[in-house]
């Protein structure tokens, strides 16, 4: 059954593809339809040659249409696409991926749980943290922790965790899974208060991006994260860092985790472990949460996760040669040089009448603007420079190029924002 307003408008014809993260009067019409790329450049079906300024969503480390990953793909295509990971059976693939992870991994001695992508690493992190303090008789344990303007994917539980109101708004409850709730995002002693009021016998785990990317590339204040973990060690919370963003490079640490200092009892991944060439995410987790379902005993429970695709070959197959390239290439290190670069660029930049502050970590960086100037609106402008960019949370700008970005087209990048904002400010 439908209901019908007569005085609604009529909707506005498009694509028969649902535009993700779309408000879609606003975009219909004036999409850009990308059809090839190379490098750190894309390519639009009506000629443009666009840097990718953002990575694609954060993820294109290595850069597009690298031959070397097409090739893992299709040899393990031929061998085996997939099988699943499900009870007794395992493909090839996902265990020498779980290993290698676990010898890289910032958490000591872990156990890996792989599946598509940083949503569903969220939804079973979120889900194993209950699970792990109802198993260990502490029932009333079940409220996960967020920090406002946080972004955690869009799955049940990442809506339902997400600091960015909006995202949580429209589905006639304040939180999708109710027992949830939001922790300032600068003021430690706050966080400590709303500790305190909900009471710690309730909170299963806290969630907190290392540096929060959609929410307006937000850096730490300093000691604010070993303050997050500080709070959890001392009340029996579990510390889960979502680095689906900042994991395998992008503060110039393999981890941030470990720019940081951090020891967290979860680890989130996706986007970097496959540099996006193929949907693959997971969580690494910690000995005391892993052992309880290990042990040899009749009251061993089970922790049901899982999907189809979680392992997937092909995924694998791809994530392992492209941890090759990052290791060949001496791509990590690579961002943190051009880290000291972008730190340079937009110093300079800072001192522009539009721009209220900028903020730099690693190959993540935001160019906050003065309300009157719209981040949208300079992002649609830049397009018709030559550059991809997003607006983000706070009116900022988003700046995440490939691991692969030169120095030169950084500092193109940056004056192609400062060109913009000097455009505008002529008007």
């Amino acid at each position: 059954m439908s209901y019908k307003n007569e005085n609604e408008a009529a909707p506005i014809t498009g694509p028969a593809l649902w535009s993700a993260q779309a408000h879609l009067p606003s975009v219909l019409g004036r999409q850009l339809i990308i059809e090839r790329a190379e490098g750190g450049y894309v390519f639009t079906t009506d000629g443009r040659r666009l840097f990718d300024g953002t990575a694609g969503l954060w993820h294109a480390n290595v850069g597009h249409a690298r031959p070397e990953l097409a090739d893992a793909a299709h040899a393990q295509m031929l061998r085996l696409e997939t099988y699943h990971v499900f009870g007794r059976y395992l493909n090839d693939r996902a265990v020498e991926l779980g290993e290698r992870l676990a010898a890289m991994s910032p958490v000591d001695d872990p156990k890996v749980i792989l599946n598509s992508g940083g949503s569903d690493a969220i939804d079973v992190a979120c889900k194993l943290a209950r699970r792990h303090w109802q198993h260990a008789g502490h029932g009333d344990k079940t409220v996960i922790l967020s920090r406002e303007f946080a972004y955690h994917g869009l799955h049940a539980y990442g809506t339902s965790i997400a600091g960015l109101d909006f995202n949580r708004d429209g589905y006639g409850t304040e939180s999708l899974v109710p027992e949830t709730a939001r922790v300032s995002t600068y003021d430690i002693d706050a966080v400590e208060r709303t500790v305190h009021e909900i009471g710690a016998d309730h909170i299963a785990a806290l969630v907190a991006e290392p540096i929060q990317g959609t929410g307006g590339v937000i850096t730490p204040a300093p000691g604010y994260l070993e303050g997050l973990q500080r709070i959890c060690r001392e009340n029996d919370i579990l510390l889960i860092i979502d680095e689906v963003i900042t994991g395998f490079g992008r503060t110039g640490h393999m981890f941030a985790t470990e720019r940081y200092g951090l020891q967290p009892d979860l680890i989130t991944f996706a986007k970097g472990v496959t540099s996006g060439y193929a949907p693959l995410g997971g969580v690494l987790v910690a000995p005391h949460v892993w052992q309880p379902f290990y042990r040899d005993s009749d009251r061993t429970p089970m922790f049901r996760h899982g999907a189809t695709y979680s392992g997937h070959a092909t995924a694998c197959a791809v994530a392992l040669r492209n941890l090759d390239i990052l290791d060949e290439e001496k791509l990590v290190p690579r961002v943190g040089e051009l880290e000291q670069l972008l730190v340079r660029e937009l110093d300079a930049l800072a001192g522009h009448e539009a721009v209220v502050e900028t903020r730099v970590a690693g190959l993540l960086g935001g160019v906050g603007l003065v309300d009157d100037v719209s981040a949208e609106a300079v992002t649609d402008e830049l397009v018709e420079h030559g550059f991809v960019t997003r607006p983000l949370r706070g009116n900022t700008v988003q700046i995440s190029p490939p691991f692969i970005t030169t120095d030169d087209e950084l500092r193109q990048l940056v004056a192609a924002i400062g060109a913009v904002l000097d455009a505008r400010a002529a008007r």
